[in-house]
């Protein structure tokens, strides 16, 4: 059954995905000698978001939680938070979780339902991790002085992370589109009449 988009309804979502990003800052961040920059749980949230959202509520969710974060909010993991953490070497990845949040969002919903989990990881890997790690990489090297493959290598330790949050946003995202049809447009064959009435009824 198509669900009805109205503004409260998209509100809504792009509240709650800004509150799913910063409740996974409650989850310690883990700091390496390889990075200046911590390991959190929070990119997770990021890549929901696009999976989840489309584009623009993805983006929205995602630049309403970095403006909470600007204006003082200890949201990020490890409660940092204020305007001086984009002074900092995570601040590429901060515009990272704004930008990424949309592409992902914004692919998935072109591709459109039936969610494929094929499709879905090659673009939440695609968004979630090189290019999240292209922003990253241009804010280590801006703020923290380091050299391209210096930089490069400070992004190492954050891959099987990574790799594991694409896969189960992933595998979310297929429960979710199934349970919730209407989140995508449908770009694939029409299910069967009787498909069609099960999903009704569920």
């Amino acid at each position: 059954m198509a669900h009805t988009r109205t503004p409260a309804r998209d509100l809504a979502l792009i509240a709650v995905f800004a509150g799913v990003t910063a409740a996974l800052g409650l989850i310690p961040a883990f700091y390496t000698p390889f990075s200046p920059a911590p390991i959190t749980a929070q990119s997770f949230g990021i890549i929901l978001a696009g999976t989840i959202l489309g584009g623009r509520r993805a983006f929205l969710s995602q630049l309403l939680f970095v403006a909470l974060v600007a204006i003082g909010l200890p949201l990020l993991a490890g409660g940092r938070g204020g305007i001086g953490v984009f002074a900092s070497p995570t601040v590429g990845f901060l515009v990272g979780y704004v930008v990424c949040a949309g592409v992902i969002g914004w692919a998935t919903y072109r591709k459109g339902a039936p969610y494929s989990i094929g499709w879905g990881l090659l673009i939440n890997v695609l968004g979630g991790m090189v290019l999240m790690y292209a922003f990253g990489i241009a804010g280590m090297m801006a703020v923290a002085h380091l050299s391209l493959p210096a930089a490069v290598a400070a992004n190492l330790p954050y891959l099987i992370g990574d790799s594991i949050k694409v896969v189960a946003a992933t595998l979310i995202a297929k429960g979710v589109h199934a349970a919730y049809p209407g989140l995508l447009p449908w770009r694939g064959a029409r299910p069967a009449p009787e498909e069609a009435a099960h999903h009704a009824e569920a």
